[in-house]
């Protein structure tokens, strides 16, 4: 059952000469199963198909290590940085 919030029962609770925490407002009201309307929209989020395909690993990605606890990124080595031609970019002509 929807009806006013714990805030707005609380304010008229107030307003009405009787002192009691919103805390207590709020705990009574989820023991008695009553919760605020919500406004707007209700969220809906994305629900996959199961009995779809999974699709393809188009860049054929192989998940395999040589080693225990081996990292699965590349890294480079502590010194200089890597060429343009390494990082596949063109150099302009200040830098050939």
């Amino acid at each position: 059952m929807q009806v006013y919030g714990a805030d707005k029962v609380w304010r008229q609770l107030n307003r009405e000469g009787v002192a009691v925490a919103c805390c207590t407002v709020e705990r009574l009201m989820r023991q008695e199963g009553l919760q605020g309307a919500r406004r707007g929209k209700t969220v809906r989020t994305t629900v996959p198909d199961p009995k779809a395909p999974c699709p393809l690993d188009r860049v054929n990605r192989q998940f395999r290590a040589e080693r225990p606890n081996q990292s699965s990124s590349t890294s480079t080595s502590i010194g200089e940085p890597p060429s343009c031609d390494a990082l596949g970019v063109e150099a302009g002509p200040e830098h050939q």
